[in-house]
């Protein structure tokens, strides 16, 4: 059970990967990312790594994510 759920996170890591590669709109693929992100953060807590799945929500899907989405913010506004 353990195996299936772990095998059908990563597929969502690889396919929001995937997505964030492909789309055309730099908004949709940096949460695209960010998502990515956020299933590798759930794998950690399946396979019993809690220190490490907080880090990776917290800075990879979280923090990382606001980030890029400012900056694309501040420079479409031309500010």
């Amino acid at each position: 059970m353990i195996l299936t759920l772990t095998l059908l996170l990563c597929a969502g890591i690889l396919i929001s990967g995937l997505l964030a590669v492909q789309l055309g709109n730099i908004v949709s693929a940096v949460i695209s990312a960010g998502l990515a992100s956020l299933f590798a953060a759930v794998v950690y807590v399946v396979l019993a790594a809690p220190d490490v799945a907080m880090t990776e929500a917290s800075i990879g899907s979280g923090l990382s994510t606001m980030i890029f989405l400012y900056a694309i913010r501040k420079t479409r506004n031309g500010d």
